[in-house]
């Protein structure tokens, strides 16, 4: 970070991490950069938000006070309740902040041999005061050229790195920043991956590998991508959508007691009960699988358990080598479909995971223009991505690819022979054509020569190379063909699977306005308080005071008059108490009731279903229709 024979003036290199844009997931990234840093160059180490800057006293009250709290407590900077300093006794300025590094370098230097040596393994001898601006963007421009000026000017006295975050462009630095102060900056840029990219990772670690029994259907997985691509890029929310599926799966699957390692798995087989094992038979998959049997064994399937527990575990066991081929064969298809123009079948492997869970991925029109593309790659892309799938199976857990590496190898060492044949047979055909050429000098007979030509190479059969070709491309289809067949063609793939797309669709897409009017107009829906339930339209006193100003808003048209909305509401609270209520506290009653009505109607509109009506004071303007 530091860099030497800077000048005297000049901010030791301040960084600009370029984190896309702006999402939830920037906390987390810039949390994990406070730690690598604290753990491996400097303790000092202070994160600063623009909305807790609005000017350079605030800033320098925040850096001192996050940069103190380090020094007197190590926690990490996610605790907000730092230790502060009284702003008596310390004032907040560059001065102060050099007094106070110098103290706590003097004070390491003047530790025991034994802890300066492990502190030094850790930290830097002379560890700089790194300060990280997390929106750069967001901050007032006047707070960082101030900052930079003062910083600049007591750069020899205190190291300091700053670290900035931005969104947009590292242009931007010179809009914010006029050049006598930027001038100030010898500035490295550095990129981080993008969130797109991190979920390549995720999925490539979680769902495409058969280390974890747990997988997600197509649909389920659609939804989870869709909401990161088009809601909010945030690769938490992902992983806690997963989270959410796993949760889902094993509260309403009862046969997902399964779904676990297969060594584990077979073990819980041989204790299945009679219920359990009636569950199994009731799959769809088990189904299917029954009625292709001949007729004594689907006797014995329905009728014995303990012949069910032997064909289960023979069942989990042909699932797991599945979902071991699959995946390295969907990888060596990635790598034929990935380089193709336009991506038929898409550029991520994501994309061909979720072809391939859909339907049999081989009727596509997708994969059709895949294979007539593939058949016309080149030598040199052909040989490179034949050596990929080399390596991919190589790599592979499944035991079934011996023969198909060296199938493959085959090919390889048959191009390598093609590509010496090819350059002696070229230059042969060369010279002869060449010599033809020169014996007929006429205009007539070269017409005739050249037609000759065009018409030979017309009708000629397809070289080696092309033949070749198509052999590489059949014998990847023939993979294909044979091990990406869709999960749900597999028997017990829901003990794995989790379909039910419908149920993490109402968890995470919210429809604030549905949930608002259901509570509303139902409040037994969430509470589930017996004393709440009602029959059809009809309004319970025991509801919440909301709820039944909001049915009684419910009844009315565009303009509701406030007075009969009152004795409305009046009407309904006050049904309980029969006609023996206490006169003598009728005028307290009122109040009470009054004040609870304006309450209510406050809620409302903060809501947002009413608002007040410039036509009329005693009014309120409805401003919902039709339920919800």
């Amino acid at each position: 970070m530091a860099s030497e024979g800077v000048s005297s003036r000049e901010v030791r290199k301040p960084i600009l991490l370029l984190a896309g844009v702006n999402v939830t997931d920037h906390d987390l990234t810039f949390r994990s950069l406070s730690e690598v840093l604290q753990d491996n160059i400097t303790p000092y180490i202070a994160l600063l938000e623009a909305k807790d800057c609005p000017g350079i006293k605030n800033l320098m009250q925040k850096l001192m006070g996050q940069l103190m709290n380090c020094c007197i407590d190590g926690d990490s900077l996610e605790d907000e309740d730092y230790v502060q300093v009284s702003q008596n006794r310390i004032r907040c300025s560059m001065t102060s902040l050099i007094s106070w590094y110098e103290s706590v370098t003097k004070k390491t230097d003047s530790e025991t041999p034994s802890k300066k040596r492990t502190s030094s393994s850790r930290h830097w001898q002379s560890p700089p005061v790194v300060v990280i601006f997390k929106d750069m963007e967001s901050f007032t421009t006047k707070v960082l050229q101030d900052f930079i000026v003062i910083s600049s000017q007591h750069i020899r006295d205190l190291p300091l790195v700053m670290i900035f975050g931005i969104a947009t462009s590292p242009m931007i630095i010179h809009s914010l920043l006029p050049h006598s102060v930027s001038s100030l900056l010898c500035i490295e840029l550095f990129q981080s991956l993008s969130c797109k990219e991190h979920l390549s990772t995720i999925i490539d670690k979680l769902l495409l590998t058969a280390q974890f029994p747990f997988k997600l259907g197509e649909k389920v997985l659609q939804v989870l991508i869709n909401i990161f691509l088009y809601h909010d890029f945030s690769v938490q929310n992902f992983i806690k959508g997963f989270q959410l599926c796993i949760v889902e799966h094993f509260y309403s699957q009862p046969l997902s007691v399964l779904c676990c390692q297969l060594v584990e798995a077979k073990k819980r087989v041989n204790s299945l009960s009679h219920d359990q094992c009636e569950n199994i038979r009731r799959l769809p998959s088990f189904r299917r699988y029954v009625e292709s049997q001949v007729s004594e064994k689907q006797i014995a399937l329905l009728t014995s358990d303990n012949f069910l527990k032997d064909v289960i575990q023979k069942l989990l066991e042909d699932l797991h080598v599945y979902h071991e081929n699959y995946v390295s064969v969907l990888r060596c298809l990635h790598v034929f479909t990935s380089s193709l123009p336009k991506y038929p079948l898409g550029k991520q492997i994501r994309e061909l995971h979720c072809a391939c869970l859909e339907n049999q991925v081989w009727e596509t029109e997708e994969y059709e223009s895949s294979l007539q593309l593939a058949r016309m790659l080149n030598k040199s892309d052909l040989v490179t991505m034949l050596q990929q799938c080399v390596e991919i199976f190589v790599s592979s857990s499944g035991k079934e690819f011996d023969k198909t590496v060296e199938k493959l190898k085959e090919f390889l060492t048959q191009f390598q022979k093609l590509e010496v044949a090819e350059a002696f047979q070229e230059r042969d055909v060369s010279v002869s054509s060449q010599k033809e050429l020169q014996k007929k000098t006429d205009l007539y007979h070269l017409q005739k020569t050249l037609l000759e030509l065009k018409e030979s190479r017309r009708s000629k059969k397809l070289t080696k190379f092309e033949m070749l070709r198509f052999e590489v491309v059949d014998y990847i289809d023939s993979l294909v063909r044979n091990y990406l067949v869709p999960a749900d063609h597999k028997t017990l793939h829901e003990i794995v699977y989790f379909n039910t797309a419908s149920v993490l669709r109402g968890h995470l897409n919210a429809a604030p306005r549905i949930a608002l009017h259901t509570a509303l107009n139902n409040p037994y829906c969430y509470l589930k308080n017996q004393a709440l339930k009602s029959d059809g339209g009809s309004i319970s006193n025991k509801a919440p005071d909301i709820c039944i100003v909001y049915k009684l808003h419910l009844e009315c048209g565009r303009l509701i008059n406030l007075v009969d909305w009152l004795e409305a509401f009046s009407t309904v609270v006050m049904a309980a108490e029969g006609p023996n209520a206490d006169v003598a506290s009728s005028d307290q009653v009122d109040d009470i009731i009054h004040a609870r009505f304006i309450r209510a109607v406050s809620e409302l509109e903060l809501l947002g279903f009413i608002k007040p009506s410039k036509q009329k004071t005693d009014h309120v303007a409805r401003l919902t229709w039709g339920g919800c």
